[in-house]
């Protein structure tokens, strides 16, 4: 029980991160004019190119533009673009009201909607290497960035993000099953632990009516005995930092740093969302990185591990659908937006409860999923009838659950306008 719940916590502080990064990038693209139409300029060739070559040259186009392999559309459709924003706007909604993990729900959206796993991983990974280039909060941070640190934990993690890559792509060559097979066993199994960690966390804060941060306050000035025991190993080169915190600063040797950076680029190269769940913890809790320098330094990174990741290891194998990833790039700015205003009129023990729900619903339609798959490859004997409504039942909860809850933001960010403008005012 009490490796579950150390574990729980490290993984809600890593969603918490994240999001707030989300949140971050969002703000700064939406607060700029000349950001907002270069998002314009971006979808116009996307447009031009699907009504211009979609029924002439069409099947040549995927292999320069993403997903001939992945047996799905790289050119514009308009009903394409409408589902890829919508998905955004419910990871957007989920991130913004919860504060906590709205990305994870981005690639099991895509897989239900009948997208590839290794499609979908990619799709996700360029969507967060947009926004964050897009979002440039990075010259805001640089303050806190330990320019060493990151750079010794950008090798580790290129290595990760490289293995992640080949080992979904080998998995796809052998059988494009065996790899959607993979991608939603390691969902299955994050997302079930994050899940039922959030539930009982929420069930155990209303039994004792505490409504407050599900993260704890600035973790970092105080470290514990595993840091201290890390700190204390001396293999040369030593990377030293938080310098403004402690007198003289700390330090740590660079195989641990390469170590932490190796399993953020596997869980990038792997699932998408950037791996930066698992950068927050580890630096915080494993490696002793006070939380100001973390906060830099993980933005710094996940430009990095994104970037190179869906380059090099899925949009040059045409493993990216660039309409998705424009489209869920609009959808979630949007919901992020709205889904903050409205965590300023809803208690935070009610968000936490929707956020339990948002993360077991993703479950659910992985779980669900994987039957038919481990059928199709006999692994497991199961009908093919039954293996589709045990799919259908897992994707009719999921988007049950997630448009429930986007209707319920929604719903109430439009029948509180005034308040919210009375707040604001």
């Amino acid at each position: 029980m009490r490796f579950f719940s150390q574990w729980g916590r490290f993984m809600m502080a890593g969603a918490g991160a994240l999001a707030q990064w989300e949140i971050e990038n969002a703000k700064s693209i939406v607060s700029s004019r000349k950001k907002l139409l270069l998002i314009g300029l971006m979808i116009i060739p996307i447009i031009l190119i699907g009504v211009a070559f979609a029924d002439d040259i069409g099947p040549a186009l995927p292999a320069l533009l993403g997903g001939k392999k992945a047996y799905s559309p790289a050119f514009y459709s308009l009903g394409i673009f409408m589902v890829s924003i919508a998905i955004g706007v419910g990871a957007g909604l989920i991130t913004g009201c919860i504060g906590a993990g709205g990305g994870f729900i981005i690639a099991p959206a895509l897989m239900s909607a009948g997208i590839k796993g290794i499609l979908a991983v990619g799709t996700d990974l360029f969507h967060i290497f947009a926004k964050a280039i897009m979002g440039s909060v990075i010259h805001r941070k640089l303050g806190n960035v330990s320019v060493s640190l990151a750079v010794v934990f950008l090798i580790g993690a290129i290595l990760g993000a490289t293995a992640g890559g080949v080992i979904n792509r080998v998995l796809y060559e052998i059988n494009p099953i065996l790899s959607d097979a993979f991608i939603t066993t390691v969902y299955s199994l994050m997302l079930g632990f994050l899940g039922f960690y959030a539930l009982t966390d929420f069930l155990r804060s209303r039994k004792a009516d505490k409504g407050g941060d599900a993260h704890g306050g600035a973790e970092g000035a105080e470290i514990g005995a595993l840091c201290r025991n890390l700190q204390d190993v001396k293999c040369p080169p030593m990377i030293k930092f938080d310098q403004d915190l402690v007198a003289g600063g700390r330090q740590i040797s660079w195989i641990f740093l390469v170590m932490s950076g190796a399993l953020v680029g596997l869980a990038a190269g792997i699932m998408g969302v950037g791996g930066g769940f698992l950068t927050f913890p580890i630096f915080v809790y494993v490696l002793g990185v006070s939380s100001m320098t973390t906060v830099g330094t993980d933005i710094f990174q996940i430009v990095f591990t994104a970037g190179f990741a869906s380059i090099t290891q899925y949009a040059i194998y045409g493993f990216i659908f660039y309409t998705l990833a424009m489209g869920m790039l609009i959808g979630s700015l949007l919901g992020i937006q709205i889904g903050a205003l409205v965590t300023k009129i809803v208690p935070g023990i009610t968000i936490r409860g929707f956020y339990a729900m948002a993360v077991l619903a993703g479950f659910m339609n992985r779980i669900f999923a994987l039957p038919s798959k481990l059928a199709e490859m006999d692994i497991i004997s199961l009908s093919p009838g039954m293996g589709s409504i045990l799919n259908t039942i897992g994707i009719w909860a999921f988007f049950i659950v997630i448009g429930g809850f986007s209707v319920w933001v929604v719903g109430t960010f439009l029948m509180n306008i005034s308040k919210l403008k009375r707040k604001e005012a």
